[in-house]
This record gives C-alpha cells, structure tokens and sequence, in this order.
C-alpha cells in the first residue's frame, strides 16, 4: 500500500509510521520538520504546511490511504492558531484526498470533542458534541472531525479515531509537562483523587489507525463513524501519576487542591492571561481535567472494525522504564 501520514514525524505518527512500514507498505510523510530516524528508515519525507492546500494536495498524489495525524495540541493559545491548523488543515487534507483519488482516510481526534466538563464513566460514541467547549483545541478537532465524518461516500471511505492521554516512549509532550512540574513542585492533585480515566498506550494508538485503515479497506461497515481507542481497563488518574512519577525516582504526590478552588483559579488565571505572555498554569479546562473521570468504552471499536491492543499496561509500563533506563535501540 502507498500510505501517507501527515504529522508522522510526532509522538504517535512515528509509531503509526513504524508499523505501516513492518507491514511492508510504503510510507510518505508530510510535515513541517526534517527527522534523522523518518529518513533513516527509508521514508519519503515531504516538507510542507496542512495549512497549505497546493503542498498537501501534492504529497496525496499516488497515494491509497492517508492517515491524518498532524494537529496542534494545548490548552491555551489564540483560536486561529488552532482553527488554521486542526481544522481548516484537515479540510485540506479531505480536499486533497478528493483530487488525488486517494480512497481511504483515518483521522486522528480526541475524546476531548465531546468532553464537557462533567464526569463520563465508561461512555461510548452516544455523546454528542457539547454546544460550547472549554478551549480552542477541542473545538477546533470537533469542527474537523465532523467535516472528516460528513466526507465520507463511496470513493472516499473515512474513519474518526479517539485516543486519550496518549503516553509511552519518546512521548514529548504529556510525561515530560508531568515531570516538569512535579520535579519543580508545582505539581498538585485535584479534586478528592478518586477520578478514573481512560488511557492509550501509544503502539495500541498506533494499531488502531492499522486496524481502522484495514477495516475501511474491507468493507464500509465503520465508514463514517467516530471511535473510542484506548485500554480496555481505566485507571485511577491520580495512582496512575504515581507510578509514572516512580518510574523517575520522584515522590507520590502529597499535596492537592479541591475541584472548586482550581477552577476558581483557573478562571481568574483565563482572565490575566488575556494580557499576559505565555500560558496560565491551571485553566477551567485542565482543572475539569484533572478532577472529573473521563473514562470511554472500546466495544464500538472492537465490534465494527476489531481493535485490539497489542500490548497490555504493565507492558507498556515496562517498555516506558526501559526506554528510560536504556540506550535506544535504532531500527534496521
């Protein structure tokens, strides 16, 4: 297969990257920077821009299915940072998959598209999209995910996917903020710590968008359609921190906040930050976060195009510690 991933110079598109190319595909990469490992293992790297529709129109010549994976990520910023990238990039990328022919599209979204502040335990695909969210990045997913969604029809098959709190080797975004904070002491548990979660190891990640793309390819039956892909258990959010922080030698967390006082310093924090330089460090969004459970069943997911993780927790526990303890091993 001819694939294109664009992002797949980042944390999930090398793992996506990694195993389209054990699967014996050819693999074209669009993004922004120049990786030394993306041309070491023989990937045709195009350089450009989502936000440049002739450049994204280019890499889909050829191309059978593309994996859209590129976005910016956040919780603060200007909204058409995020709007111009994550959205009006995507409708590039559906336009560009439409002049190319390319017949297969698996988009890369995030639960954060229907979170609205409230708890959600083990829910699934029946949540709709709230009337207003909580910062700019899941609004602008939830405006590209429904333009993916609604692009779907026979010659272009589309799939939505959902993974949260991606985290795993080479990961640098989620554990190394975690660290971060906790290292300088401003790390703090929210609410009363019983909040459970739902998580991605990233080579599970990964395997959903194989498997998704392989469905697709099969039949229609999950053409369309948005999906839940994380573990099958949920975690407590709070244990959960624990153990990664153990992973760096660093201590449980001992202090905390309640659920009312973060969002109270969030909001006066939204509101400073209006006229100060770079980004508060507790927002609305990341209190409800950090102190409500977001937990997503994976039955849809399983039922309609066979997700399976192929590799459980503790493994990936382990894998995380090696990579940590371990000099990296390059690829072949």
């Amino acid at each position: 297969m001819q694939a294109l991933v664009t992002g797949g110079g980042g944390f999930l598109g090398q793992y996506v990257v990694e195993q389209l190319l054990d699967a014996g595909n050819h693999v074209r990469v669009f993004c922004r920077g120049s990786y030394e490992s993306l041309n070491r293992n023989g990937v045709e790297v195009v350089r450009g821009d989502v936000r440049d529709a002739d450049a994204l129109a280019a890499a889909c010549e050829e191309i059978e299915a593309v994996f859209h994976i590129a976005a910016i990520v956040g919780i603060w910023g200007q909204w058409e940072t995020y709007h111009s990238t994550n959205t009006v990039g995507t409708y590039h990328v559906i336009e560009g998959c439409r002049q190319a022919g390319v017949r297969r599209l698996v988009y890369t979204s995030s639960p954060s598209v229907i979170f609205d502040g409230s708890d959600h335990r083990n829910a699934d695909e029946s949540l709709t999209y709230p009337r207003t969210w909580m910062c700019h990045y899941p609004r602008s997913k939830a405006l590209a995910e429904q333009a993916v969604l609604q692009a779907n029809d026979d010659s272009l098959r589309t799939i939505s996917l959902r993974p949260h709190l991606i985290w795993g080797p080479r990961d640098s975004h989620l554990i190394p903020r975690l660290i971060q904070k906790a290292q300088s002491g401003r790390l703090r548990r929210v609410g009363n710590g019983t909040n459970i979660v739902s998580v991605s190891y990233v080579e599970n990640a990964a395997a959903a968008h194989l498997q998704a793309e392989e469905s697709l390819r099969r039949s229609d039956r999950a053409a369309g359609q948005a999906y839940f892909v994380n573990e099958p258990d949920s975690v407590n959010l709070w244990c959960w921190i624990d153990e990664l922080l153990a992973l760096f030698n660093l201590p449980p967390i001992q202090n905390s906040m309640s659920a009312r006082s973060a969002h109270c310093i969030g909001l006066m924090m939204e509101l400073l930050w209006k006229v100060l330089p770079g980004e508060p460090l507790m927002t609305r969004f990341l209190a409800s976060q950090l102190s409500r459970s977001h937990s997503y069943s994976i039955r849809a997911a399983q039922r309609d195009f066979g997700y399976m993780p192929v590799c459980s927790m503790v493994e990936g526990m382990e894998r995380l510690r090696k990579h940590l303890t371990e000099p990296p091993l390059r690829r072949s």
